[in-house]
């Protein structure tokens, strides 16, 4: 029953679920790696943008952002940094169109998009290492528990572990979250950011899409039955929710593989803390602390408990 009871107890101001959430993006500073970076061309005539931060070891820890994340967000580059210090080499992969330039194609990126990743990955095997870990964060941690399920014990050839922090591994619940009054202002804030890469997507391919009547889109589901579902061959938003959360993988994983979602999180619902799952395979860990917000999970002083634990939790698991 591989349900952990979380160590994770923050400072008393830190203990509110939207101040961990808001304030790391408003305020954490992290200098950069000193990344490395490779484009990867795809079958389909893309490209996926790689950045690699070596400490010349044999093992690679391959690290997934968010939504509109990148490989520059701080939660990245903190992992980076703390995985480094740690033995570990890093890829910080960018979702296609996440790596400061457009990508060429119509499609851009979505929750489950593990054909992508699985790229990566093999890009990273050609590099000649022996071992890899996998870490995410919210859309990120979503994309590799799908990924470990969809590999199921075709994993252990080459993947370590893996380890996924404020996953909305039901999509469908998370979305539904996401509409109530408090949450509005983190919709709005994804749906600018979404709406400038729709407009840049524009002037690259032409008539591929239009943003006409956009201001009237308000939630992800209004968005994801607009674009996410027809680019990537989606029935609707529904189909996509279905298709894509993670939750109906865990079941197959067959490596070790923590998700630690905290219960204040805001933006994730009840269908996102699969406690069921966690007690019927004996690989995939369940990590609930009582605060964290999404992708938060200060410790004070500057620290993230979130590194250490992802540092920790690979160290238990023997190479």
């Amino acid at each position: 029953m591989p349900v952990i009871a979380s160590s994770y107890q923050p400072p008393s101001p830190l203990r509110l679920g939207h101040l961990q959430t808001v304030l790391p993006t408003l305020a954490r500073r992290v200098p950069a790696p000193n990344y490395q970076r490779t484009s990867l061309n795809t079958p389909d005539g893309d490209f996926l943008d790689l950045d690699w931060a070596s400490v010349g070891a044999r093992r690679l820890a391959v690290i997934c952002h968010g939504l509109e994340g990148d490989s520059q967000r701080a939660y990245v580059r903190g992992m980076a940094r703390a995985v480094n210090s740690a033995g570990w080499d890093v890829l910080a992969y960018n979702c296609r169109g996440c790596g400061g330039r457009p990508n060429r194609t119509p499609a851009f990126y979505h929750s489950g998009a593990t054909g992508d990743l699985d790229l990566a990955v093999r890009a990273a095997l050609a590099r000649g290492y022996e071992s890899l870990a996998l870490i995410g964060f919210s859309l990120g941690g979503n994309l590799i528990f799908k990924y470990l399920g969809e590999l199921g014990d075709q994993a252990r050839t080459h993947i370590r572990a893996g380890v996924g922090f404020s996953v909305p591994c039901d999509l469908a619940d998370s979305g539904r979250r996401m509409e109530l009054r408090q949450n509005r202002i983190y919709v709005a804030r994804f749906l600018r950011l979404l709406r400038a890469k729709i407009r840049a997507k524009m002037k690259l391919v032409p008539g591929a899409m239009d943003d006409r009547g956009y201001g009237r889109i308000k939630n992800f589901r209004q968005f994801d039955d607009r674009y996410t579902a027809p680019l990537h061959g989606f029935t609707d938003a529904l189909d996509y929710y279905r298709q894509a959360s993670c939750r109906t993988f865990l079941g197959r994983i067959a490596v070790p593989a923590l998700m630690v979602n905290a219960l204040d999180d805001p933006l994730l619902g009840p269908g996102c803390f699969p406690w069921a799952e966690a007690r019927a395979n004996p690989y995939f860990f369940l990590e609930t602390p009582a605060h964290g917000g999404h992708v938060g999970f200060m410790a004070g002083g500057g620290r993230y408990w979130s590194e250490a634990r992802a540092v920790e939790f690979l160290a238990g698991i023997a190479d």
